[in-house]
């Protein structure tokens, strides 16, 4: 009985007392947290403060990450100690979700180049669209707001609205291409990432960058190929499915058709920017879900790139179709053959911390 009795205390005091990720925010209703510490945080001590902290400051010409972070931004750009900074204003708090506890996903983006023209050729044919002007987005937040993350696109038929035109079908017509590129599969690919830049004829350059989509649900090709036997899961990448669609020519449009999103895209001023309408820093800027993580946040990661261990903080400044779920990120790794290359490998666990303020939290 004693046995027993010491046996329940043992329970009680090292499990009943346990810590549990709980949901902490109003604004991050479906996202658990468990507050943490900067001792905690792997590698903490190798970060390069100053660098982060000026990533921070970039992001903080945003209306979201002051709203988030308020006096903390101008605070941050008068500071001379950047880890003193960082450790004496902000609590890291692990991110986790009530569908999963495990570790997440870390993949990578970068801005690619595609060659095109402003006019429709026989060699550049295949059309970059703008937003189309039937397009509608119906933002039922002020009505329902639980649905203050979720937007309905379609169009209008008689007095109905209906689901916008898939990918392939003839709602997406060349009287709102921004301008015409020479390969279907690149343009694909300047979708999944999100922003560009497109090198004309004439020797200018666009950037180009997300603007809205159709609205239908993402569908993944890799996952497509897997199915029809065509790749095996084990090696699904960017490079591989480049690769099965270059060698099947008469085969792309059943592929590509597969995932009925269609993006469309405006001319920007700059480089590769995201969500927040920043530039983006590479390996600083990250995309999320912003149903689990708000634009704006700072966050700190633990992954792998490219076999090498890798813990810093980064800036959730843009956001992408296929980006799931709480501890998710895809990392923005710049304009290089490099970049594309490690974004298109990069699938690795992942953990992540929000960092809040310790002080008037508003997020």
């Amino acid at each position: 009985m004693k046995t027993i009795l010491m046996f329940m205390i043992v329970t009680i005091f090292f499990f009943g007392c346990s810590k549990e990720p709980k949901i902490l925010k109003k604004s991050m209703p479906n996202t658990y947290l468990l507050e943490s510490s900067f001792t905690t945080l792997p590698n903490w001590d190798s970060e390069n403060y100053r660098e982060a902290l000026n990533s921070f400051i970039h992001s903080c010409k945003t209306k979201r990450t002051k709203k988030i972070y308020s006096e903390l931004c101008q605070k941050a750009e008068a500071t001379l100690n950047a880890k003193s900074f960082l450790e004496l204003n902000f609590t890291p708090y692990i991110i986790s979700s009530k569908e999963s506890k495990s570790d997440g996903l870390l993949t990578g983006y970068y801005e690619p180049e595609l060659k095109g023209s402003m006019t429709k050729t026989p060699h550049y044919k295949y059309p970059l669209f703008a937003t189309p002007s039937d397009l509608i987005t119906v933002d039922l937040s002020s009505i329902y707001p639980e649905l203050r993350n979720y937007r309905l696109r379609g169009k209008i038929e008689g007095n109905r609205v209906v689901p916008y035109d898939a990918r392939g079908e003839s709602g997406s017509n060349s009287s709102s291409a921004i301008c015409y590129v020479d390969s279907k599969i690149d343009l694909f690919f300047l979708e999944i990432q999100g922003s560009g830049r497109v090198r004309l004829e004439s020797g200018e350059t666009l950037f180009v960058g997300y603007a809205n989509q159709n609205g239908q649900k993402y569908r993944a090709i890799g996952r497509y190929l897997v199915k029809i036997g065509a790749l095996e899961l084990k090696d699904v990448s960017l490079q591989s499915i480049r690769a099965w669609l270059d060698a099947h020519p008469k085969r792309v449009d059943e592929v590509l058709n597969y995932n009925k999103s269609l993006v469309y895209f405006q001319v920007r001023k700059r480089a590769a920017s995201g969500a927040l309408g920043l530039e983006l820093t590479p390996n600083r800027s990250i995309a999320v879900d912003r149903k689990y993580i708000p634009l704006g946040s700072m966050l700190y990661l633990n992954s792998k790139i490219a076999n090498k261990n890798i813990s810093r903080l980064v800036m959730a400044e843009d956001t992408g179709g296929a980006i799931k779920g709480a501890v998710r990120a895809d990392m923005f790794l710049g304009f290089t053959r490099e970049a594309r290359n490690i974004a298109g490998e990069l699938k690795s666990p992942l953990k992540l911390w929000i960092m809040l303020p310790k002080i008037k939290e508003k997020i």
